[in-house]
């Protein structure tokens, strides 16, 4: 029996503007909940500084990145 292939997870949606999106830092004091970064799935912690993606079309899609992740995932376009 062949084994299983992994499955992908689905990518975060890369937005096709900047304008399309607000971006703000959180500051490390700041954040104090656990978030799930849809760039990489990892848990961001509390005491981390993060960015806030919030979509202007639906601001109820807001998501937390790693700042690291949002920052690549802009730069790759």
């Amino acid at each position: 029996m062949a084994p299983a292939t992994p499955r992908r997870k689905q990518r975060a949606p890369i937005f096709a503007e900047a304008d399309e999106v607000d971006v703000r830092h959180v500051q490390p004091y700041e954040a104090t909940k656990t978030y799930r970064c849809p760039g990489c799935d990892h848990e961001i912690p509390p005491g981390t500084g993060h960015e806030v993606v919030v979509p202007r079309a639906a601001p109820d899609r807001r998501r937390h990145w790693h700042t690291g992740c949002w920052r690549g995932i802009t730069r790759r376009g």
